[in-house]
Formats: C-alpha cells, sequence, structure tokens
C-alpha cells in the first residue's frame, strides 16, 4: 500500500507499467466535471469508476481485497476513514471473480487512517481495506477509484 498526495504521484509511475497511466489521468483531469459513473481509460485495462456518497459507520464497513486489479483511491473532496490490513491476516470469505471483488472477514484485524481531500491510496492485491468510513459523522465524498489490471 501507498498513501501520498497527488502532487507526489510521479514518484510511484514505475511501480507498475500501467500505473502511470491511472496517475496522468488523476493529474491530468479536470475531476470536477466528472459525473458519478464508470468510465474507461484504457479499455478495461485502466477504467475509473467515480463515486460519490456518505461515509458510513465503521460497524457497518467490510473487509475487502482484489486479485486482478491495484485499485488507486483519490479523495477529490471530502474525507474519510480508511482501514487497511495484510490480506493474511483475514479470513477469505467470498470471491466474486466478475467483481474482482474478495470478500473477508477480520473485524478485530487492521489499522485505521483518515484520508484527506487530495490523498491518494494505492493498493495492490496483498492490502486488504475498508474504505469509506466516517471519521466522526458520515459525511459527502467524491472518490475516484482508477482500477489497472495487474496482467495483460
Amino acid at each position: 500500500m501507498i498513501i501520498d498526495r497527488l502532487e507526489k504521484a510521479s514518484l510511484y509511475q514505475g511501480v507498475h507499467k500501467r500505473l502511470a497511466v491511472a496517475l496522468d489521468y488523476l493529474r491530468n483531469t479536470d475531476l470536477g466535471k466528472i459525473a458519478p459513473g464508470t468510465y474507461e481509460i484504457e479499455g478495461r485495462k485502466v477504467y475509473v469508476m467515480v463515486q460519490q456518497y456518505e461515509t458510513k459507520l465503521r460497524e457497518k464497513g467490510r473487509w475487502e481485497a482484489h486479485r486482478k486489479y491495484i485499485d488507486v483511491q483519490f479523495v477529490h473532496q471530502g474525507a474519510e476513514l480508511f482501514g487497511y490490513a495484510n490480506l493474511g491476516e483475514m479470513k477469505e470469505i467470498q470471491y466474486d471473480e466478475t467483481k474482482d471483488f474478495l470478500s473477508l472477514q477480520g473485524e478485530e484485524r487492521g489499522d485505521f487512517f483518515r484520508v484527506s481531500q487530495g490523498t491518494l491510496v494505492i493498493l495492490f492485491p496483498q492490502d486488504a481495506h475498508m474504505p469509506g468510513m466516517a471519521i466522526s459523522a458520515p459525511q459527502p465524498v467524491k472518490k475516484f477509484v482508477v482500477k489497472v489490471a495487474i496482467e495483460g
């Protein structure tokens, strides 16, 4: 997992061959003009899910991970609490291959940190995460989740 400000994103472009595409998209797009939805950047190799939601109470959160994609989560507006744990510390519940969504259990595990506006979190397959949690009370967030295919 990598946590940093968007303005420092160039430091991480060499981590994966398509990560630079995702980071360039976030840096060079007028994100305020993008409506919620899913948009292809390089087909299904790199695409973005634009989300607007209210953060939720931690007890309503769920742990997840992905096998086929790197997640680049960027908070454009608002702030949220974000959970992290190593996948090896969690119990795998169910994997939905069509959604590349691995449900996990391990409520007593993990660390939580604040992700404020302008912050990006880059997550790899070994990174279990619980995004979208309320810091003290639910608040609106606009987030860009860029999915970067690991293979292909």
